[in-house]
């Protein structure tokens, strides 16, 4: 039995695409790991001035007994999640009614919200401080989980919605027939349809709480209010810096980050509306 010539070509062809675009893909993958796993093994090496040779887990214990490192994480944790609950609760009817709604105060809305999250977040920064220190809000974790809400719902609005205009509106509309209102069928037809687009925009919010610097150096002056981010650079000095408490503690601040990832994955599943309107 011949082989087609041109039809061996193209296999082989295909077969040299595939390898090529494995090798590439095992680079970049490399190269964007490389500095993960360099503060994996920065935080196993001893201290400095230590007499430990090899890897150790010192600088962990090190961070937790000598260090506040356990109350910043659990007060960006906090600040963190209560952004990300806060910001869901505002961003989910908010981005619903840029989804269905339509008409001139609607668009209003919509450019408006476009346009507040474009502006920098320090361009807020003196006029926030000015108006938290009237109210007492300055050093504390309240305040900074208040301006993680406000420049974090803006975004979380355009991704519901970006969502919600991915679901059919006939599921609404067969619900209304059957004696729902609409915020009954935004709650059991939208909200249970919409799981990947809310963990979404969780994961946006968590991420911008938990990895916020600017903020944080403003308004928070004490070690007991400090969150991670802060606390790490405690362990900075003007002359000489122990690298390992510093990579243990960025290490604390990676696991979070990762768990959720870890934890979430199985949820972002697309298509779970596809079938509803099948026999449509």
């Amino acid at each position: 039995m011949s082989v087609n010539p041109a039809v061996s070509r193209k296999a082989r062809q295909r077969a040299t695409m595939g390898l090529i675009r494995l090798l590439a893909a095992c680079v970049i993958t490399a190269v964007l790991l490389t500095p993960i796993l360099a503060v994996f093994w920065l935080s196993l090496r001893p201290r400095l001035y230590s007499d430990i040779v090899g890897p150790t887990l010192d600088n962990f214990r090190y961070i937790f007994v000598n260090t506040n490192v356990l109350t910043w994480t659990v007060n960006s944790l906090s600040v963190a999640l209560f952004a990300t609950v806060a910001s869901l609760l505002v961003a989910a009817p908010a981005g619903y009614v840029l989804s269905r709604a339509k008409g001139r105060i609607v668009s209003i809305y919509a450019m408006s919200i476009f346009v507040i999250q474009s502006f920098p977040v320090v361009v807020f920064v003196i006029p926030l401080f000015v108006m938290f220190a009237a109210v007492h809000l300055v050093d504390t974790l309240a305040g900074v989980a208040i301006i993680y809400v406000a420049t974090s719902v803006s975004v979380a609005c355009w991704m519901m919605s970006a969502y919600f205009d991915t679901i059919p509106k006939e599921l609404e509309e067969a619900a209304w027939i059957d004696g729902c209102s609409v915020l009954s069928a935004f709650v059991r037809i939208v909200l249970r349809n919409s799981l990947p687009g809310i963990l979404s925009t969780a994961i946006y919010s968590f991420l911008l709480a938990w990895n916020d610097y600017l903020i944080a150096l403003v308004f928070l002056r004490s070690d007991s209010n400090f969150t991670l981010p802060i606390g790490l650079q405690t362990f900075f000095q003007q002359n000489q810096t122990d690298w390992g408490p510093v990579m243990a503690c960025a290490v604390i601040m990676l696991l979070p980050p990762v768990l959720v990832f870890a934890f979430l994955n199985r949820f972002f599943s697309i298509g779970g509306v596809g079938g509803a309107l099948a026999g449509k």
